[in-house]
């Protein structure tokens, strides 16, 4: 059984314009809750990503060279299709991933939203830093700075947000002149090639040229080749950080190429006396556990002050153990649906049982819901005494991408600070506290590019800047700052006089030329 049914074609690739189907079962997703229901199936041919590439590249110039309200009117017009689709993108988004049908539904929602902060203008937009600017150096000099597309942008998304990430990409780079191949994740084909049905449209629609989106289904040896390709000129990608360290390394002689990196975290929430202790356990344990703990963002440490910590754990064990887990398309409520597939439920039942043979403590274990099919998979919750950048027991620094959080105590504030930052990530960091001072050293000091007071780590805002430190990203921010990676500056200076400077021992008389 196959659940495309909102796809306006089979399995496919688009390149140059054209939509080419790719029938087989090289690549298949099935239903995280029902693993017997195939909702995409398909081979990638294995010339695509060249084709892409050149036909990316042919169109290059010429979109490129259309007025910017042009390119605007796509993307309006992107925008009104993506609303008039949302509640079918947000049904698709669940099958696939397994994700409660509300969050999904959510994310579908923020498709149509990222148009209107990607071309919001004024003191806070990016759209102000992208800007072209002049001013006049001397009284026959002038000087301008100007913003040019980088050319041929390859986007690599996710499968936990398969719709939202790499839309955060493309509607800016689109916007700035870029061209786009885009190369979902193999383990959501049917959303990535939804968004492209979306674009394609919308770009049809407003007699844009051939070739400025362009969709190639694959795997591994798909991003390999996308990323490492000498005529992209970019790599906009969001994943685990093995892979963007591979992107890297791939891509050493190829300097001048943006590469933008988000990769996850190993993310900190502190809880300190004075919090609000209501207000700490609902959002650690919301950001612990929703989408199923597949979230860069996702809070994977707790680090409690002794002084409240037989309040808070027991508080949260019993808020975890009280999550509704079900299918994410019951009619009654259900917090978090399945894992995205067997493996990753494997891979969570056995880090939670390392944890326990490195010295951790189980005081909430992980388990399937017996008498269901799908990959389900309860919460999780892990006592260790500490935290270690690089240790191989329980207090590892590693991400588990699941439903599993791992708890400390500590003595002090300063403690609490040197927990949270014993890790190589630096995606996101909540303290939870009534201090000012500890507020602003939390701010000051924490590993991370994204730093919240008194609220979850997971849930970012797309009017700021997202991204992180260390294995966590490359300073490139997506977000709000997403502009900034899709253009180069190019400065310039014009003379408009007959002003030129002879400089100590230079000789240039004027009847040499005539």
């Amino acid at each position: 059984m196959t659940t495309t049914s909102v796809l306006r074609r089979s399995p496919s690739n688009l390149i140059g314009g054209s939509w080419t189907e790719i029938p087989g079962d090289a690549i298949v997703s099935t239903m995280p809750a029902h693993p017997d229901r195939v909702v995409w199936s398909g081979t990638p041919h294995a010339d695509a990503v060249g084709q892409a590439v050149a036909a990316a590249r042919s169109a290059i110039r010429e979109w490129a060279d259309w007025p910017i309200e042009r390119r605007i009117a796509v993307l309006r017009r992107f925008q009104e299709i993506a609303k008039a689709k949302s509640e079918d993108l947000g049904g698709l988004i669940s099958d696939e991933t397994g994700k409660a049908l509300w969050e999904s539904k959510a994310e579908a929602g923020l498709i149509a939203g990222k148009v209107d902060i990607t071309l919001e203008e004024g003191i806070h937009s990016g759209r102000q830093r992208v800007s072209a600017f002049d001013f006049q150096l001397n009284d026959t000099k002038n000087a301008s700075c100007h913003f040019h597309p980088h050319g041929v942008m390859a986007v690599v998304g996710p499968f936990n947000f398969p719709a939202h990430l790499p839309n955060g990409h493309i509607v800016p780079a689109l916007l700035m002149g870029n061209t786009i191949v885009f190369k979902p994740s193999d383990k959501t084909p049917a959303v990535g090639q939804m968004l492209a049905e979306m674009f394609d449209e919308a770009l049809c629609a407003e007699g844009a040229p051939d070739g400025v989106f362009n969709l190639v289904q694959g795997a591994v040896s798909e991003s390999a080749a996308l990323c490492s390709h000498p005529d992209v000129n970019g790599v906009l990608f969001t994943g685990s950080w093995g892979v963007g360290r591979r992107i890297m390394e791939a891509n050493l002689d190829y300097p001048g190429k943006i590469i933008a990196l988000e990769m996850g975290g190993n993310n900190p929430a502190i809880v300190m006396p004075s919090a609000d202790l209501y207000q700490a356990v609902v959002e650690s344990v919301r950001c612990a556990f929703n989408t199923t703990g597949q979230r860069c963002t996702s809070t994977r440490r707790l680090i409690v002050h002794e002084d409240v910590a037989d309040r808070v754990i027991p508080a949260v064990i019993k808020a975890a153990s009280n999550l509704l887990v079900g299918d994410p398309r019951a009619d009654e409520p259900v917090f978090m649906g399945p894992i995205i597939s067997q493996q990753a439920r494997d891979a969570t039942f056995a880090f939670e049982k390392k944890l326990e043979v490195g010295g951790g403590r189980v005081l909430l274990e992980s388990t399937g819901l017996p008498g269901r099919e799908g990959w389900y998979v309860t919460p999780s919750v892990v006592e260790v005494d500490r935290f270690s950048r690089d240790s191989d027991d329980c207090g590892c620094d590693e991400e588990l991408f699941g439903p599993l959080l791992r708890v400390c105590t500590v003595s002090s504030f300063d403690e609490a600070m040197e927990q949270a930052n014993a890790t190589r990530y630096g995606l996101s960091a909540s303290l939870f506290s009534a201090s000012e001072d500890q507020q602003q050293a939390f701010l000051a000091h924490a590993h991370a590019g994204c730093r919240n007071i008194n609220c979850g780590t997971a849930g970012a805002s797309s009017k700021l800047a997202f991204g992180g430190l260390g294995w966590s990203g490359n300073h490139r921010p997506a977000g709000a700052f997403s502009l900034d990676y899709c253009a180069y500056p190019v400065a310039t200076m014009t003379e408009t006089g007959d002003a030129c400077m002879i400089p100590t021992g230079m000789r240039v008389e004027g009847d040499w030329v005539g």
